[in-house]
């Protein structure tokens, strides 16, 4: 593996360093962990000059945070390696959402099995099992299916981020922003266990929080959702 060089690290502000070892850092626990897989998902964290991304067919347990591609907001690659093929889906989400310092989109299990399934509410496709998902993702629309790469995915998306800090996409995964990398990789994993919860109780009746819960806690905890 390419070591991360004093080269680098002379052209490389402090912030930026932090937050390409974080990223290298929170890849390689989700990678370890089992929310990822091969060179499946890709992480993004927004900086002051552009964003970092993971590179294309990258795995998340082996990323260098010194090869980490650096993008404009244009989309043009700054400096290390060839970016992940889906920047233009955390592009799109970063552009409707100004507080969004981070993406983290994965295919993990569970929040993948329920976007195979029929019968969603495309609006709200899981219901709000815990407090905690409320708090973490509030509603969580489901997006139609588009093949990986496909430019028509950003357009969708910009169309909810402005209103969601997470969506999932149909027959692939979640996409979820947060106000940094720590937060966004938190909101995640909080999705794909609401995600376990749905599917265990699938043929349960269950009792989610209604209206005036969820109110409550928009309350106490200042939610923007």
């Amino acid at each position: 593996m390419e070591v991360f060089t004093m080269t680098t690290a002379i052209h490389t502000q402090p912030e930026e360093m932090r937050q390409r070892e974080q990223i290298a850092a929170f890849g390689l626990s989700l990678f370890e962990r089992g929310l990822t897989s091969g060179s499946s998902g890709n992480l993004s964290v927004r900086l002051e000059d552009g964003w970092l991304l993971t590179p294309t067919n990258a795995s998340l347990g082996k990323l260098n945070p010194a090869t980490l591609a650096k993008l404009d907001w244009d989309g043009r690659l700054i400096s290390g390696e060839q970016p992940s093929k889906e920047a233009f889906l955390h592009r799109a989400m970063y552009q409707q959402r100004d507080k969004a310092s981070a993406i983290v989109h994965l295919h993990s299990t569970y929040s993948a099995a329920v976007s195979c399934m029929c019968g969603l509410n495309h609006d709200d496709c899981i219901p709000p099992l815990t407090p905690y998902f409320v708090m973490k993702i509030g509603r969580l629309p489901l997006l139609p299916y588009h093949r990986p790469g496909d430019p028509e995915l950003a357009e969708a998306i910009g169309a909810l981020a402005c209103k969601h800090s997470a969506v999932l996409l149909a027959n692939h995964g979640p996409v979820v922003s947060g106000s940094s990398i720590e937060a966004a990789v938190y909101a995640a994993e909080e999705l794909e266990e609401t995600a376990k919860l749905f599917l265990l109780l699938r043929d349960v009746p269950v009792r989610p929080l209604d209206a005036q819960q969820i109110d409550d806690l928009k309350t106490n905890f200042k939610l923007d959702i």
